[in-house]
């Protein structure tokens, strides 16, 4: 008989034998999604637990499905951020730490207001990862999670619902590549984590990334930089007065992304570094 404990070891082994990093991570959020067991169950009982046969052929159904290259967010559904456990699956972007850099920033900005009027748009939402982020921790702030994908909307109100923020969230369909449509109003904030791989550099991707991520939510035309140009061009008409844009980045973009916010107008541009030192967050004023 094997006990979850044995199973979680024989999961972790396989995982790591095919060089996956996180491989102790990844093996305990695969036990749990088959088990229906909490991290913290797991940790405190998983010698005592006995698997049956239909557990251990759902663990070896997922095991199989992220030795072929399928991400474990993907396979068990759910990922988290900000302390935020997100619903996501292959019509959104699985959200990054990197990310949370944006959405801290984002945090800091909302708060800055307090005549419980602030407004922030979370545009190319996805999941809505990061104006839920922003909801939560500011709750006096209305956020508006705009993206083009229908299927992204419906997780995004999937994930309101989930983490209890319909009462400050809405969502709504808008193309961030055209000109914004008027109903959506005025906003203290626009945050953005846009399609900003090269054309060219989809096919280098990880198979994770590659093959199973939205390739809408990844390409950012030739040169990385076609949703900034947009953006920060046609968006800017609905920041109130000194209001601010705020992107997320690809590695070695920054600078081109200062010039495409100066050019447009905005000023007191900052650069926000993640935790690895790139240069991963830009924010202008206008």
């Amino acid at each position: 008989m094997n006990t979850y404990n044995d199973v979680y070891l024989k999961v972790r082994r396989k995982l790591r034998a095919a060089n996956i990093s996180a491989y102790d991570l990844e093996a305990r959020l695969i036990l749990c999604c088959a088990t229906g067991k909490t991290r913290e169950e797991l940790l405190s009982l998983s010698r005592f637990f006995i698997a049956d046969n239909d557990i251990i052929a759902a663990v070896d159904a997922m095991l199989d499905r992220r030795l072929g290259g399928e991400p474990v967010a993907y396979i068990v559904g759910e990922w988290e951020f900000y302390g935020l456990p997100l619903t996501v699956n292959e019509t959104v972007l699985i959200p990054r730490i990197d990310t949370e850099i944006l959405a801290g920033e984002a945090i800091k900005l909302m708060k800055q207001r307090t005549d419980n009027k602030a407004r922030l748009l979370d545009l190319c939402a996805g999941s809505g990862a990061i104006g839920l982020a922003v909801a939560a921790n500011v709750p006096d702030c209305r956020i508006v999670l705009a993206d083009i994908s229908e299927h992204a909307l419906g997780i995004c109100r999937i994930n309101m619902l989930r983490n209890r923020l319909t009462r400050n969230v809405s969502a709504i369909m808008a193309d961030a590549r055209e000109v914004p449509p008027s109903l959506l109003g005025t906003f203290d904030a626009i945050v953005c984590n846009p399609p900003y791989i090269p054309s060219e550099q989809i096919k280098n991707l990880d198979i994770s990334v590659r093959d199973y991520e939205p390739l809408l939510a990844l390409d950012g035309g030739a040169d990385g930089l076609d949703y900034y140009r947009v953006i920060s061009d046609k968006w800017r008409v609905l920041l109130r007065e000194r209001g601010y844009l705020a992107f997320e980045c690809g590695i070695g973009q920054a600078f081109d992304v200062c010039e495409l916010l100066e050019s447009n107008g905005f000023r007191n541009i900052k650069i926000h570094l993640d935790t690895l030192n790139i240069e991963r967050v830009v924010i202008g004023q206008i």
